[in-house]
């Protein structure tokens, strides 16, 4: 059976005493429960600190595709292996959007991820506009491929796929547990058309204002195997309850 996860995305939130605060209250209430925390580069030797030996991994929001060099305001794989990281996300929706990565830079910063044993936390998801257009598969599929493109499917083995509709990010609008899941399962089709090994381990987070009230409904899903948490991963209590609901 495929494990779920839970990555919480602190974004650019947190301060070195409201993270204390978090991380001192989730790491008792999680022992035993796997779980990562994808903190800003800045706070990546604080979370080294206080989360070793315990069951929450931690990892970075983004990575340079370059290994080094004269890239100033980058940080490489290399860079976040010294902090203790194992995750990385690679692709997210506001680093598509905001800063214009596409989709070619997406899978080079995977590959990059992988190439130094990180487990990339790969982002696909559409937009309001092209979810009404109806075009959600077609752009979901092209994320993907031009991933599958460069680095094979199997690749995916060693990979977390995390389907996040643009349009439930940070809105408080959240997929009805029906509509991810449908996106979930093209996903896994699309993969098992290709090797259906790889498809059946792959873990699909699903993100997108999920919270506490709604984690149970979601995880039951077939094919949701887990989340990708933004605002509710800096709320000790609603951060809990979503990771302990994946766990059942």
């Amino acid at each position: 059976m495929r494990k779920k996860l839970v990555a919480g995305n602190w974004k650019m939130h947190g301060s070195l005493a409201e993270n204390a605060a978090l991380l001192a209250a989730i790491k008792p209430a999680l022992s035993g429960i796997e779980a990562v925390v994808c903190v800003p580069f800045p706070y990546l030797a604080q979370v080294h600190a206080a989360l070793a030996g315990s069951s929450i991994a931690w990892g970075a929001q983004n990575v340079s595709e370059q290994a080094k060099g004269a890239f100033t305001g980058e940080v490489s794989t290399s860079m976040l292996l010294d902090f203790g990281c194992r995750y990385v996300i690679v692709g997210h929706s506001e680093r598509r959007s905001l800063y214009g990565e596409s989709d070619e830079l997406v899978a080079d910063k995977y590959m990059a991820a992988q190439a130094a044993g990180l487990t990339p936390i790969l982002c696909v998801g559409e937009s309001l506009e092209e979810r009404e257009c109806g075009v959600t598969e077609a752009v979901v599929a092209r994320q993907l491929d031009a991933v599958i493109k460069r680095a094979g499917v199997t690749s995916l083995s060693r990979a977390i796929v995390a389907y996040e509709p643009v349009w439930a990010i940070g809105t408080g609008k959240t997929a009805t547990p029906e509509q991810a899941q449908a996106v979930h399962a093209f996903i896994r089709g699309k993969i098992a058309a290709l090797d259906a090994g790889v498809a059946d381990q792959l873990i699909i987070q699903y993100g997108g204002s999920v919270k506490a009230a709604n984690a149970a409904e979601l995880m039951v899903q077939p094919d949701i195997d887990g989340g990708l948490i933004g605002g509710a991963s800096l709320l000790a209590d609603e951060f809990i309850a979503i990771c302990r609901a994946a766990a059942k």
